[in-house]
């Protein structure tokens, strides 16, 4: 049985270092969980996260088992958005985000066996963002987007330099939500070399 990797076959898991670009992101079906407040200290994101990659790996098992099609459980990302968006850059306040946590799904993968995986979670394991669980589409079109490679709290001046200058001067305006991929695991890879894609959807100004 051969195992797809979404990430190489989907151009929106790539983007260039120290540049932007400027590309059509087609809709995808994702698991989500919504939230708020600082990730490094917020119990709730932490149960986010755990109850996003449960349910994925189910589906994964399940889509192997029952469907005879097996892939790679796709990265963590995360949708972030506050009402005043200059607390991720020039007044960062990670304590005013706000944040939809979320990992890709096969095309295969319908309605029903994600019900199915989260009702398998839930009975192991009794968990309130179990029950907050969603699968949805996305679709975000015409984004500007860029590969950060170092910590997350190096992201500021990148985004700074995305929002105020390369989207104006493109004829740009930003619009959505700011959009993170994050293709290495921190608890495995230090801060300097995460690998983390930026992406905010734009339209004509």
């Amino acid at each position: 049985m051969t195992k797809v990797d979404l990430k190489k076959s989907i151009s929106a898991y790539t983007a260039p270092r120290g540049a932007f670009e400027i590309m059509d992101v087609p809709p995808m079906r994702y698991v989500m969980i919504d939230g708020h407040g600082d990730p490094n200290t917020s119990e709730e994101y932490g149960s986010a996260v755990g109850a996003v990659f449960t349910v994925a790996y189910k589906l994964k098992f399940l889509s192997k088992v029952e469907l005879g099609q097996d892939y790679v459980v796709m990265p963590l990302e995360g949708l972030w958005w506050s009402e005043d968006m200059t607390t991720f850059t020039t007044a960062r306040d990670k304590s005013r985000w706000s944040w939809t946590m979320m990992s890709l799904v096969p095309e295969w993968i319908e309605m029903s066996h994600f019900e199915r995986a989260r009702e398998a979670a839930a009975a192991k394991a009794a968990s309130p963002a179990l029950e907050q669980l969603r699968m949805a589409e996305l679709s975000e079109g015409t984004c500007v987007q860029t590969l950060h490679v170092g910590s997350y709290d190096d992201e500021a001046p990148v985004l700074d330099e995305m929002h105020r200058r390369f989207i104006p001067d493109a004829g740009l305006r930003m619009r959505g939500l700011h959009h993170e991929i994050y293709l290495a695991d921190p608890r495995r890879t230090s801060a300097e070399r995460l690998r983390t894609i930026l992406r905010q959807p734009v339209e004509p100004a």
